[in-house]
């Protein structure tokens, strides 16, 4: 039996929000916190978001390359 692969539009996007998704919501939530003066707060999520982003990148890729 051969199976028949349809449009898969909805997966490639859905890889791409769990690469790319919390590392912007982090981005995002770091400069309103350096915005708003808690700095420290600010710093740890601007590095949290470059993290999850070198990781994802990693393993998605990875993923999306196979």
């Amino acid at each position: 039996m051969i199976l028949e692969v349809g449009n898969l539009d909805g997966i490639f996007i859905l890889i791409f929000l769990i690469m790319f998704g919390p590392a912007l919501l982090f981005i995002l939530i770091g400069s309103i916190l350096f915005a708003k003066k808690k700095k420290k707060a600010g710093k740890v999520f601007m590095i949290l978001a470059g993290v999850y982003l070198l990781i994802s990148i990693g393993y998605c890729g990875i993923l999306m390359s196979s």
